[in-house]
């Protein structure tokens, strides 16, 4: 059978062929109250079962693409009941029971390609799939960018803006530990690695919006990681062209101690020499990270996380030719650069993490961590550049070259940026569970020591003269009159800030379930304080106190068809971090509110078969009013604020997600999702915000050969219409409305797949000590499409009238992936 036709995009690779269902897996590690692992559980389903070994750890094979009935059971323990499980063929599913003495427990639901159905509105993904979709920056935020809300036009980048936010309104935990990144980062060159290593994962959730309480102070999401916690020993290696990368787990005899430790190696020359600017590139990106969990108890645990990332970016630009405009007025910019640029990016993390059983029913947990980033950026750039019109007489010799100047400039940009932060936290949570309710409070203070020293200066020169800025005291009336104001950078900034925060906030929410006429509600409540105080040398001190409601409510209805509905809605506000502080001036400004926004989320989950296989259908709509907005302008994906609050705004937008077995034993989904985000500034009208992308299309989709099912295909679509094309550095955004062309990206990974779970080799073979080997290729950018993340400006020096020329992102690129499993 062929794959159906209405999915044309799908078959640009490969056509899909339906293989016949088999069986799947089960697997996961068997927890007693005190999360202690259980040994001879157990595990059975109809006339097939197993029992788990020493470690608690289990693995059972059961029939796919059917519903099946699973029972845990030990002797002084209820028995745990897994109802209604539907898993597609081949795919491994990760279930980690806890028993208890006193209760029952029994988890009706039915399990897609995608994790069990959420109440609370959370996306889960697995994290198997991170490690395979392709990507020029593979990892979790690379297949973030396919969820319909989520937006990255930047393959370079690591950040991502959802929901019409911007990247700073994006919450990061690694087992509920907060963690940051760089603030000086102005160009996706230089970012290199994101904080999260996707080979340590183990569960990974994310909330585009209408999240709960527990989860923190910002106005868009929460990417919420859980690394492992391993049971045996294992090791993972992965090289490429791009990089290496190798991860260890790590077991002692006695089990008390655990970790998993992960080292990577990134270079971008390979992506970078392939944009317009001709350069010596040499971008290093080194990460070392580690969790360990040691148990001194059947009550107490403690884990440690640790981080040391250095990000060094050298480049020396040499020349660049970027044709724009349109067919019938073609421009041209011509550039050659003397100079270079050096940025080092070095940061730190420690964190503890207790966690205290106090029974059955209550956990304490007691968190800190200290964050230590050192950041310099230092750059003497001289660009020399013709501005002009482009010979497109085909049969001409100059084809291409520009033939008529509109302008002769040189710019000369020069900046000695440095930033020391120290961000140390301690807080504690804690959660009384009963039956199906559940209470959870927590407190934390966090204190944030700034100190930054920023320089930076822009100087424009056309034919030997200096361009002043267009002030009132550089006018002149030459050559009647002479002019003797000082030479001075159109743009400069000097300013040196040192900055205290002191943060002291608190949650507490409630959440129960109950049946009603054979329906299920579910509902959640809780509200969120903190309180916070700037200050600092010649800064003055300012306190500020906040309050934020939220509610979840979901309803799954007792009829024929598995669905769920949610709604959820709220107050988030997003207290200022330092970079939110300082204006255009680099003065620091501590009286900034907090901005403020009212969510309103509303959405269902429909769960269906299709083709004998697995689906399921999300749909979101949501609308976001904002006051207190702090406006900014954004370059690449450095974020410029104007330190006030002098904007209102808001969002609105609904989204579809389909996702399930298009081809048997494969995840796959298609997302869709629609949005229009407008600010007002003083009074002066709504314009569209940096934001604003209206449609995004995101694809992935995996499939293989039927006779050779090794042989895998991983490939991810992305469509997104253009952004705002964004404006000069604090300039007035009224006045610069265009877009940049729309967002066209596709990346494709094939692989074969030598040893996996499922095929493993006989001891006398030399494959045998392998327990994953895959050897594959990936193209990055497979239709070699001309995307642009942003313009620079350029000044007619005669006109003074600027030009927006794209800054176009990479090209096709080819490479190379060996990932190896002991």
């Amino acid at each position: 059978m062929r794959y159906p036709q209405y999915i044309p995009t799908l078959l640009i690779c490969c056509l899909a062929v339906f293989a016949n269902a088999q069986t799947a897996t089960i697997t996961g590690v068997i927890l007693d109250e005190k999360n202690v692992p259980l040994s001879d559980v157990n595990v059975s389903s109809g006339r097939t079962g197993t029992f788990s070994d020493e470690n608690g750890f289990y693995v059972l094979q059961i029939v796919a693409d059917e519903k099946t009935t699973i029972t845990f059971s030990h002797l002084g323990h209820k028995s745990v009941i897994l109802e209604d499980l539907i898993l597609i063929t081949n795919e491994t599913y990760e279930f980690n029971p806890v028993m208890k003495i006193d209760v029952i427990q029994i988890d009706g639901i039915t399990v897609t390609p995608t994790g069990s159905k959420s109440v609370e509105g959370i996306a889960i993904l697995a994290p198997q799939e991170l490690r395979k979709i392709p990507g020029a920056n593979a990892g979790v935020e690379n297949i973030l960018k396919l969820l319909p809300g989520v937006t990255s036009n930047n393959e370079l980048s690591t950040q991502y803006s959802v929901r019409g936010g911007n990247y700073d309104e994006n919450l990061v935990y690694i087992n509920e530990i907060e963690v940051y990144r760089p603030f000086l980062i102005r160009s996706a060159q230089q970012e290199g690695l994101s904080f999260v290593n996707s080979d340590m994962a183990r569960d990974v959730r994310f909330s585009p919006g209408g999240f709960q309480a527990k989860y923190g102070d910002k106005l868009s999401s929460v990417l919420d990681i859980t690394y492992k916690n391993p049971v045996t020993f294992g090791a993972q290696l992965d090289l490429s062209f791009l990089g290496a990368s190798a991860v260890v787990e790590t077991v002692s005899k006695n089990k008390n101690f655990t970790s998993v430790s992960g080292v990577r190696y990134r270079n971008n020359g390979l992506l970078v020499n392939s944009q317009q600017t001709n350069a010596n590139f040499n971008p290093v990106f080194v990460d070392v990270q580690s969790y360990m969990t040691y148990r001194f108890s059947k009550k107490f645990q403690l884990g440690f996380l640790g981080n040391l990332s250095r990000n060094d970016y050298q480049n020396e630009p040499l020349n660049r030719q970027t044709n724009f405009g349109t067919l019938n007025e073609p421009r041209a910019l011509v550039v050659f650069y003397q100079g270079r640029e050096n940025n080092t990016y070095n940061t730190q993390l420690a964190a503890l993490k207790g966690d205290y059983f106090l029974n059955d029913k209550v956990t304490l947990k007691l968190i800190s961590s200290i964050y230590h980033t050192t950041e310099e950026e230092y750059s003497d750039v001289i660009a020399q550049y013709e501005l002009g019109e482009v010979d497109t007489n085909l049969g001409s010799e100059t084809l291409g070259e520009v033939t008529a100047s509109r302008g002769l400039g040189t710019q000369i940009n020069r900046a000695r940026n440095d930033l020391d932060a120290l961000i140390v936290n301690i807080s504690h949570k804690g959660k009384y569970a009963h039956n199906e309710k559940a209470l959870e409070w927590g407190v934390r203070y966090t204190h944030e020591d700034i100190r930054d020293q920023l320089r930076e200066s822009e100087f424009i020169d056309s034919a030997g003269f200096s361009v002043r800025p267009p002030f009132p005291e550089f006018n002149n009336n030459e050559p009647r009159e002479p002019f003797t104001a000082p030479l001075v950078p159109f743009e400069g900034i000097n300013a040196r800030n040192f900055v205290k925060t002191n943060r002291f906030s608190g949650f507490v929410q409630f959440s129960d379930r109950k049946t009603w006429g054979g329906n299920e509600f579910y509902y959640n409540i809780g509200i969120r304080s903190q309180h916070w105080t700037v200050s600092g040398t010649d800064v003055a001190k300012v306190s500020h106190t906040i309050f934020s409601p939220r509610v979840q409510l979901a309803i799954k209805p007792n009829w024929e068809k598995d669905m769920v509905f949610r709604i959820s809605g709220g107050i988030y506000q997003q207290p200022p971090f330092y970079r939110e502080l300082r204006d255009s001036l680099g003065i620091v400004r501590p009286e900034v509110k907090a901005q403020r926004s009212f969510h309103l989320v509303m959405g269902n989950e429909y769960s269906f078969t299709l083709w004998n296989r697995p689906f399921t259908l999300v749909g979101e709509a949501y609308y976001k009013k904002l006051d207190n907005v702090n406006p900014y302008t954004l370059e690449d994906v450095r974020i410029r604020y104007r330190a006030n609050n002098n904007a209102e705004a808001y969002v609105y937008g609904g989204e579809l997600r389909m996702s399930g077995a298009f081809v048997p034993g494969t995840e796959s989904w298609v997302s869709i999702g629609y949005l229009k985000t407008e600010e007002n500034i003083d009074d002066r009208g709504y314009i569209s915000r940096p934001t604003d992308q209206r449609l995004k299309l995101g694809v992935l989709f995996q499939d293989y050969i039927p006779d050779i099912p090794n042989l895998r295909m991983y490939l991810n679509l992305v469509y997104n219409t253009g952004v705002p094309g964004g404006s000069p550095s604090y300039a007035d955004p009224y006045i610069f409305q265009n877009r940049l062309r729309d967002y066209r990206r596709a990346d494709l990974g094939i692989s074969h797949i030598f040893v996996n779970r499922d095929n493993r080799y006989p001891k006398d073979h030399w494959l045998h000590s392998f327990k994953e080997l895959s050897v594959g290729f990936e193209v990055f950018n497979l239709f070699n499409n001309q995307n642009s993340i942003t313009n620079t400006w350029v000044r007619d020096v005669d006109s003074k009238q600027q030009f927006a020329v794209p800054n176009f992102m990479t090209a096709r690129v080819l490479n190379l992936r060996l990932s190896m499993g002991f």
